[in-house]
């Protein structure tokens, strides 16, 4: 498991099974996922001051991140339905 802040399994830490199952047979959440993951570490690294980024790309990282995550959220309800 992954130490950043927000990693998809911190988010749902009772959909494990969901998010393993949702990755190995679904391309598309795969793909959020992969998106995901992606816009939160650079979050976390320009948090981090690791890599420096303006505040107007600050915010919309963190609007895509929750865009991504309201999607796979979705995903991840229904899979458990």
């Amino acid at each position: 498991m992954s130490n950043t802040p927000h990693d998809l399994h911190a988010e749902f830490p009772d959909d494990g099974e969901a998010l393993h199952r949702l990755k190995l047979e679904d391309a598309h959440f795969r793909n959020l996922a992969d998106q995901y993951h992606e816009v939160n570490d650079e979050i976390h690294r320009s948090d981090a001051e690791i890599t420096p980024v303006s505040d107007e790309h600050s915010e919309e990282l963190k609007k895509r991140r929750l865009a991504l995550m309201d999607e796979i959220s979705t995903m991840v309800t229904a899979a458990k339905a």
